[in-house]
């Protein structure tokens, strides 16, 4: 006789087996298909599509998200689309808590814009052209973060199917992430009310040092940004005739940099961009290097060249994998992720042009406040400007990064069991490079919570470059484990997690 396919469980006892089951059904049954149609379509963030409105890609998504919840029929769930005059609209669901005495909120957030195309995309890919591959779902914005919204319900439903406890959650799903959330604070605080007692957070617009167990993010850095130009004509001139007596626009722009960057090692100069690493922190890079070695900077994808017959690749800044995570979590660093003033190659004439300008992005250490930083930076570069010239640095914006509050015992618990449960690997720790200004808003303003800041770009998945692709065997067993916490914050501490 064939054995039962799940197990009699105790009441009130959560059958992991049957949790992944279902988890995975949902996935292979419909979510993949939704996340192809969202791909497909060109919901770029406000920063980079200044007609939003007018083009309609974030209603469109939104609309179809939230159409996907509602069909789901989720017992008491209840959902709105609310909008804000001239902001970007925001997805509202709330769902009561069941057979519990806990009176704390879970919060499930995500977004549903996107970052622009870039290029770069191998030929059978594209950025709106969704491909499902050996378990990636390639093209622009499903693993950041499209797929949160269908993730967190997916995991809500698994719980529901076996009539689990679980606290009252709420989900906020917004479509302003990739500008810097700036249409997010007036829909917190609109919405306060009805947030409730936030006692977990469940971000899942993060990453995951590998695709082998849960990590857990640990801190974000911040960011401060803006467009540094430099004028010195008011139209472009024969270099001939100019080059030697008017100075060239960039090589005024290099002298600027070098205030704020070693050219030579990438360290920032001034010492308020930095902080000392907390202790905490420290040790938890050193448990992650050693799970991670040299993948933390294999993963990229190195240029190279042929030198004598044999292959010659670019190096990173240091191969010790200690520092590595350090540099690119704890450390500031400049990069310039756009240039005007320049005609095509092309089109390039022996014209010395009258203008240069960069876009900077400048990564600041989570303790970094952003808003002084920014002041500082735009004070650094435009005082004192050589031969007179013309500098300005505009549009500067900024964003604090995080550092996560102190673990529970009961999540930390939590967060072990659901990764050795449904990865068989103990939990991770890591910090990360990116920016999610949430995170800052949120623990300040439920300093009690505790913050589950996870994610589904592990190596290779390139979230905002080409070929980005979303996991989804990782994204599956993500669902999972994030659906065995929220049970674990409804059962008293003594119960046995799962089985």
């Amino acid at each position: 006789m064939n054995a039962p396919l799940h197990r009699e469980m105790p009441p009130g006892l959560l059958d992991s087996h049957r949790l992944r089951d279902d988890v995975t059904a949902r996935w292979d049954g419909d979510i993949v298909g939704q996340l192809t149609e969202y791909i497909a379509i060109p919901a770029k963030s406000p920063s980079f599509d200044a007609d939003w409105a007018q083009h309609g890609y974030l209603e469109t998504v939104v609309r179809n998200a939230a159409q996907w919840v509602q069909a789901q029929k989720v017992e008491g769930l209840q959902l709105e689309v609310v909008r804000l005059p001239g902001r970007t609209p925001v997805i509202f669901f709330e769902v009561p808590a069941t057979g519990t005495t806990v009176r704390d909120t879970v919060l499930m957030y995500g977004h549903l814009d996107k970052q622009p195309e870039f290029t770069g995309w191998r030929s059978d890919l594209g950025p709106w052209t969704p491909k499902y591959q050996d378990g990636k779902l390639y093209g622009r914005g499903g693993a950041d973060d499209g797929y949160a919204v269908y993730a967190a319900i997916a995991a809500v439903q698994a719980l529901k199917a076996q009539g689990v406890a679980h606290p009252r959650i709420v989900g906020l799903i917004e479509t302003c992430e990739e500008s810097g959330s700036y249409d997010l604070l007036p829909y917190v605080e609109a919405l306060r009310a009805r947030l409730g007692e936030v006692g977990l957070v469940v971000c899942m617009d993060s990453g995951a040092g590998n695709y082998d167990q849960l990590w857990l993010t640990t801190s974000l850095r911040g960011m401060a940004a803006g467009t540094l130009r430099v004028e010195v004509l008011t139209e472009g001139v024969h270099s001939g005739d100019a080059s030697g007596l008017v100075p060239s626009s960039f090589r005024i722009l290099r002298h600027v940099l070098d205030r704020l960057e070693d050219s030579a090692t990438g360290r920032l100069l001034p010492a308020s961009f930095h902080c000392e690493v907390p202790a905490e922190r420290m040790e938890q890079a050193r448990v992650t290097a050693a799970i991670l070695g040299d993948e933390l900077y294999k993963r990229f994808p190195w240029a190279h060249y042929d030198c004598g017959g044999s292959t010659q690749f670019a190096l990173p800044t240091t191969t010790d994998p200690v520092e590595a995570l350090l540099n690119r979590t704890w450390k500031p660093t400049l990069s310039v992720i756009g240039v005007d003033g320049f005609p095509a190659l092309k089109d390039a004439g022996n014209v010395l042009r009258p203008y240069t300008a960069f876009k900077l992005s400048l990564r600041l250490p989570p303790l970094v406040e952003a808003d002084r930083a920014v002041q500082e930076l735009k004070a650094l570069l435009e005082d004192n400007a050589p031969y007179q010239a013309k500098v300005t640095f505009e549009g500067g914006a900024g964003a604090t990064g995080w550092n996560a509050p102190d673990t529970a015992p009961w999540f930390a618990r939590a967060l072990d069991a659901a990764s050795q449960t449904h990865f068989g690997a103990s939990c991770g720790y890591i910090g990360q490079g990116g920016t999610i200004p949430l995170m800052n808003l949120l623990s300040q303003g439920f300093p009690k919570a505790q913050m589950m800041v996870c994610g589904v770009l592990g190596p290779k998945s390139n979230a905002h470059g080409p070929n980005e692709f979303l996991h989804v065997p990782y994204a599956r067993r993500l669902t999972a484990a994030v659906a065995e916490v929220i049970a674990a914050m409804a059962r008293p501490a003594e119960t046995p997690f799962s089985a």
